[in-house]
């Protein structure tokens, strides 16, 4: 598997780290009503519900440009790196919203976002 589909793969998956992560070795999560149950939830249990929301946000965006990359044969050798920066942008996206680093947080969503929008303009 090439370094951007494995990215893709892997951000698709980033929603789960989310959701296994506020529902974590908690006794009385309600399996009937998951969405109640979390709305409920705060601290860091509903920081990484609101982590694994976003994170579904983020991943069309990124799953489109990486296509498109890919499809009109954009430079392999920065959209590998462009996609590896999305993808641990990412991941210590989600560390710091759980963590409630907010600006830490906001600077990792930025700088997932522009390789995100670097990808996009290699195919421009």
């Amino acid at each position: 598997m090439n370094i951007p589909v494995a990215c893709v793969v892997v951000a698709g998956l980033m929603p789960l780290l989310g959701a296994a992560s506020a529902k974590w070795g908690f006794k009385g999560f309600d399996n009937h009503n998951p969405r109640g149950w979390l709305a409920e939830q705060t601290g860091a249990r509903a920081r990484a519900n609101a982590a694994q929301h976003n994170s579904f946000e983020a991943f069309p965006f990124f799953a489109v440009a990486v296509l498109l990359a890919l499809h009109f044969q954009a430079d392999a050798a920065l959209l590998d790196t462009l996609c590896l920066v999305f993808v641990a942008a990412r991941a210590l996206y989600f560390l710091a919203y759980v963590m409630d680093w907010a600006s830490f947080r906001t600077l990792c969503w930025v700088v997932g976002y522009g390789a995100c929008l670097a990808i996009y303009l290699q195919v421009l």
